[in-house]
C-alpha cells in the first residue's frame, strides 16, 4: 500500500532558520537516516519526497460561490508550516510509523493513497 507522509509542522524543533548551521547539518543527518532505514526495510519502497517552499511562496486556490479566489500565501493561517513529503510504499500503516519515529521530531500526517478503481 502507498502511504503518503506529510511534515507538517515543526513540532518541537525550532524553525529550519533559528536552528545553527550544526543543528541543520544533524537534522540532514536525520532524514539521511529515515531514508536508509526506508531502503533497508524489506517491502518497503521510497517512491518520491521532496522538501516544500515555505508558506510564504504558497498560492492558495478556493472556490466560493462557484468563482475560483486565488490568493498568496498557505491555505490556513496557523504557526505550522509545511515542510516535505515523502511517497512510500510499505506492507501495512505500523511500518510507517515506525520507521517515521527515524525522523526529527515533526508534526507527520500520514495517509494512505487510495486505489483508484
Amino acid at each position: 500500500m502507498k502511504y503518503f507522509v506529510l511534515l507538517a509542522g515543526y513540532g518541537e524543533l525550532p524553525a529550519w532558520d533559528d536552528l545553527t548551521a550544526e543543528e541543520q547539518e544533524a537534522q540532514m543527518a536525520q532524514l539521511g537516516a529515515f531514508y536508509e532505514a526506508c531502503a533497508a526495510r524489506p517491502g518497503v519502497e521510497m517512491l518520491s519526497q521532496a522538501p516544500l517552499g515555505d508558506g510564504s511562496m504558497a498560492t492558495t486556490l478556493r472556490t466560493r460561490g462557484g468563482e475560483v479566489i486565488i490568493t498568496d500565501g498557505p491555505f490556513a493561517e496557523a504557526a505550522e508550516q509545511i515542510g516535505g513529503f515523502y511517497l512510500l510504499d510499505a506492507p501495512d500503516l505500523d511500518t510507517v510509523i515506525e520507521l517515521c519515529k527515524v525522523l526529527p521530531a515533526y508534526d507527520i500526517d500520514i495517509r494512505p493513497v487510495l486505489e483508484e478503481g
